[in-house]
């Protein structure tokens, strides 16, 4: 039987959402140990990101970490010449921020400062919801499935979760990118 996606994304969303202030802050606290221990972020020099909206889990204290690695960071950006595709474009701590048309902070638009799909070792993916199999659900526009499809080489894919997103199983569209691993407070879970 299908799955209903708009009402498992509208009841996951709620779940993370309902998490108190305390109970963000300690989830971010755990996701940043647990993603600055792994080996697979400590040999990546390039690593892509997002900024956390909705409940998602808070990577800023993983983000100052890896700054004082000199990793070169990138998060997402709208593209400007084709709303219904994302960039990836430099993210440093002096970096000029505006909101987009989700009300999300991304880099203020700087050509010069993308990066291409290649360049990027390892990408942390927001979620909605994921299965042990690492499929992966998320908002529902496809802009990172976008981004990934094709042929040219991709970065390891980690989608960053609560453990509450988890679900038992989770049926992959055709167009779904499916992730290589996933991280919660609580583990990393190597599914590729």
């Amino acid at each position: 039987m299908p799955q209903d996606r708009q009402a498992l994304r509208q009841h996951l969303r709620q779940q993370r959402r309902a998490l108190s202030p305390e109970q963000q802050r300690q989830a971010s606290q755990a996701l940043a140990h647990t993603l600055i221990n792994q080996s697979e972020i400590a040999q990546a020099k390039t690593i892509a990101l997002y900024l956390a909206n909705d409940g998602e889990p808070n990577l800023m204290p993983l983000i100052r970490l890896l700054w004082q690695q000199h990793k070169t960071l990138v998060l997402p950006v709208m593209d400007p010449s084709d709303p219904k595709q994302i960039l990836f474009q430099r993210f440093a701590p002096d970096t000029a921020m505006v909101n987009n048309r989700y009300g999300i902070a991304e880099p203020a638009w700087t050509e010069s400062e993308i990066l291409h799909r290649e360049q990027i070792e390892l990408m942390l993916m927001p979620l909605v919801g994921f299965d042990e199999q690492g499929n992966r659900l998320g908002m529902g526009a496809g802009y990172y499935d976008r981004y990934l499809a094709g042929e040219s080489p991709r970065p390891l894919l980690v989608g960053c979760a609560h453990e509450i997103q988890r679900l038992e199983r989770l049926d992959r569209e055709p167009w779904d990118i499916p992730l290589d691993a996933v991280v919660t407070p609580k583990r990393w879970l190597t599914v590729r």
